[in-house]
């Protein structure tokens, strides 16, 4: 069989099944399970299926993902967020788009701290919506931060999608969670400074109000009371791994036992709590594992059929230049995005473009940090942005999904403006990697 026409049976026979609903990781086990058994047979495919999928699920350098997972959920569902934001918003003052700035300032804190986007996405969308619009903000100035900031937590590190993505690369998980802390905060910084000229441009966006006044010494009490706690928890969970004092499946289980503390001592360690953390944690861990073992499969079916070294051979002879190449890979995710969900795209693309990002001599964290960005704006593009029905379902019935797409167009913008800086200057991305121990 051609090496073209097997990758289009594999990815069109993938497609169909996810369109037809089934779960992405099923659908992945089912397309490797036939094409296995044709390239291999009946006796021989199978079986070195389950050895594949056994390999790729005890592999060391998962074990941070239930960490890093039950860490945000026990922050989530403890009430420790809600307190962490209304320290923040005393620090802010009568600026344009105040409560925007505080939604935005809370989603880059949230994001280091979750790791989920959809999770901050709901958080920030049930506290703050009922507050911009009473204060008479304009949707698209309400919706767009809270779909701005959620998605960072797919770039800020501990972020669950770095994890999975650098697993399915078999690149350091420590060294990717890194390099993606600069990004992150530039695409905070940029979506900041976006936000504060368009409520200064046109204030009937945001309209001014009477800011309480806080003093200096209430600030700093809740700075420390409320804030100062969470830094220890960032801290614990990329300090040491920054500092060569601690793994990243180290410094992900301190993490989750730093915040289980902090509920404990602010009161929000209740059974209930501990429930739902619980369930939230193992439903995500095992979808990640499922995705994969499914992933895996999949991979070395590409590899066998020689389809993923002739698309190797393709790419690397195309008429344009290696950095044309890399662009063209992030575009191919983009645009998938706008159908797909992030998991399926980075198991369908990770096997196939790693080996050209190797074989052009491009790091592979820099590259790996690209497709984050890309999956984020695929998180905020519709008609299928995961993160949109999520703002939807803790929206008022006033805005409605439109209202939704339309303010999340420009912060899209604003990401591919961060995107086209990062593939022309890497070192944002890869200077700070380079001093962990």
């Amino acid at each position: 069989m051609e090496w073209w026409l097997a990758l289009s049976l594999m990815l069109g026979s993938l497609i169909i099944l996810m369109l037809l609903g089934l779960p992405v990781a099923f659908s992945f086990l089912v397309i490797s399970f036939v094409f296995i058994t044709v390239f291999m047979g009946i006796q021989v495919g199978p079986r070195q299926l389950v050895l594949s999928m056994f390999d790729s699920i005890t592999k060391f350098s998962l074990t941070p993902i239930p960490f890093f997972v039950i860490m945000g959920e026990v922050l989530l569902h403890s009430g420790l967020g809600t307190r962490a934001l209304n320290a923040m918003s005393n620090w802010v003052g009568a600026i344009p788009g105040r409560l925007s700035v505080i939604t935005l300032l809370s989603g880059g804190l949230f994001a280091s701290l979750s790791g989920s986007t959809l999770a901050n996405t709901a958080m920030l969308g049930s506290l703050m919506v009922p507050e911009m619009r009473n204060r008479g903000y304009g949707k698209t100035v309400t919706v767009g931060p809270i779909l701005a900031s959620g998605a960072l937590a797919m770039v800020i590190p501990p972020s669950a999608l770095a994890v999975l993505l650098g697993s399915l690369a078999e690149v350091s998980i420590g060294k990717l969670l890194i390099a993606a802390l600069i990004p992150g905060f530039l695409l905070l910084t940029f979506f900041l400074l976006y936000t504060v000229i368009v409520c200064w441009i046109d204030p009937s966006q945001a309209p001014s109000y009477e800011v309480e006044t806080v003093s200096f010494r209430e600030k700093l009490i809740s700075t420390i009371r409320d804030l100062v706690p969470m830094g220890f928890v960032i801290f614990l969970v990329l300090g040491l791994i920054f500092l060569g004092v601690a793994t990243p499946t180290e410094s992900a289980a301190l993490g989750g036992v730093g915040s289980i503390i902090l509920a404990a001592l602010y009161g929000g360690l209740t059974f209930d709590m501990i429930k739902k953390s619980m369930i939230g944690t193992l439903k995500v861990t095992v979808m990640i594992l499922t995705i994969i073992a499914g992933s895996s499969a999949f991979s070395q079916i590409l590899s066998f059929s020689g389809a993923g070294r002739a698309f190797v051979d393709m790419m690397i002879g195309l008429p344009l230049a290696p950095i044309g190449i890399v662009v063209s890979m992030v575009v191919i995710v983009i645009v998938m995005g706008v159908f797909m969900d992030q998991v399926s795209i980075m198991m369908i693309t990770t096997p196939i473009f790693m080996p050209v990002i190797h074989a052009l001599g491009f790091d592979p964290i820099w590259f790996l940090v690209l497709v984050l960005i890309a999956l984020e704006i695929g998180q905020l593009t519709p008609p299928v942005g995961l993160a949109l029905f999520v703002m939807k379902s803790v929206t008022p019935p006033d805005i409605s999904i439109k209202d939704i797409y339309k303010a999340s167009l420009p912060y899209v913008a604003v990401e591919f403006i961060a995107l086209a800086l990062l593939i022309t200057v890497p070192a944002i991305t890869l200077w700070l990697p380079y001093y962990i121990k």
